[in-house]
């Protein structure tokens, strides 16, 4: 396992993270002692960082996390978790408000709620879940969580972009808000790199890379049939819904083809094409399964793709907004 620099934190990270999303119900039926025994797989293996939400099944993944974070003996795990806004931006608004979505009391009673969950004297990392644009002048939600930060019940701040928006993130990142940002990167959804990256690069603000595998798309598993192997109403079926699954297959054998031999398989070049931007401090893909996580592990050995082909790459740019 290669170890990363969480930005100015002091922080010594895994590159590869662990999702938490998949392990609240929402990505199918979950089996929880099966959850856990994957969460101390990956622990032994290295990852000592792990992203969960309280929107992941209503707080059920926190509370699994907090199920092998008591059965953990080894060192020190960094939990990250975030908090919902109490009403979501439309994500057509361009430019919502964010002034009033995090109140006080709202970041109190849920920073106490997930402690509890988690089973953890200290929150490594509270993110706001939906960050919106203007939330580096409409302050109020900072005052609160720095006051949290004081009393001991979280130590860093961090933002969680919204789909497709690292724009959204750009003035935060270069003013040094917050100590990270989460935001979706893969070989699709490239843009991130753009001004997103050298901003954080600048002011030393760690980047969490969620969905590196376009929530399972660049698995290299996919085929003709899938769909209909998923649960309805479950996360993918939901997202992949009408013309959006055949044309996401259609653009992964696109990528296949321009990737060709002698890189490995998809999921492994679609890793380490995350894994060669040097902005970025750890990567989440979701885990649900030992194999999983051997899987994953194995893109952690210092190899990066080369810069020639993370370059040919930039024409397979393809962003979406999946609750649009």
């Amino acid at each position: 396992m290669q170890y990363r620099e969480f930005g100015r934190t002091g922080w010594k990270v895994s590159e590869i993270g662990f999702g938490g999303w998949q392990l609240g119900g929402a990505w199918g039926d979950v089996d929880d002692d099966a959850s856990i025994k994957t969460l101390l797989h990956a622990f032994e293996r290295g990852i000592n960082f792990v992203d969960t939400a309280e929107l992941y099944g209503s707080g059920h993944s926190e509370e699994v996390i907090g199920r092998a974070l008591r059965q953990w003996k080894g060192g020190k795990i960094y939990v990250a978790t975030k908090v919902q806004p109490t009403v979501w931006p439309d994500p057509k608004d361009r430019n919502p408000q964010i002034r009033g979505r995090f109140p006080a009391w709202h970041l109190r009673e849920n920073v106490d709620n997930s402690l509890k969950r988690l089973g953890v004297e200290r929150i490594d990392l509270y993110q706001l879940h939906s960050w919106c644009p203007a939330g580096h002048v409409e302050l109020d939600w900072l005052e609160t969580l720095n006051d949290l930060r004081a009393q001991g019940k979280i130590d860093q701040i961090g933002i969680s972009l919204r789909d497709n928006e690292p724009e959204e993130g750009v003035d935060a990142a270069r003013l040094g808000l917050v100590a990270s940002q989460q935001v979706i990167f893969n070989m699709f959804e490239q843009p991130a790199r753009e001004r997103l990256f050298p901003a954080a690069k600048e002011t030393g603000t760690a980047i969490i890379a969620r969905v590196p595998l376009d929530s399972g798309s660049l698995s290299g598993r996919w085929n003709a049939d899938t769909y209909a192997g998923w649960k309805p109403g479950s996360q993918q079926h939901d997202m992949f819904k009408g013309e959006r699954f055949a044309e996401t297959l259609k653009r992964v054998e696109a990528l296949k083809a321009e990737i060709g031999e002698g890189h490995g398989g998809l999921a492994d070049v679609a890793m380490r094409y995350v894994l060669s931007h040097d902005a970025v401090s750890v990567i989440i893909p979701g885990m649900s399964s030992v194999r999983h996580v051997d899987m994953n592990i194995d893109c952690s050995d210092g190899r990066r793709l080369p810069e020639e082909l993370i370059e040919r790459l930039r024409s397979h740019t393809w962003v979406r907004n999946y609750y649009r």
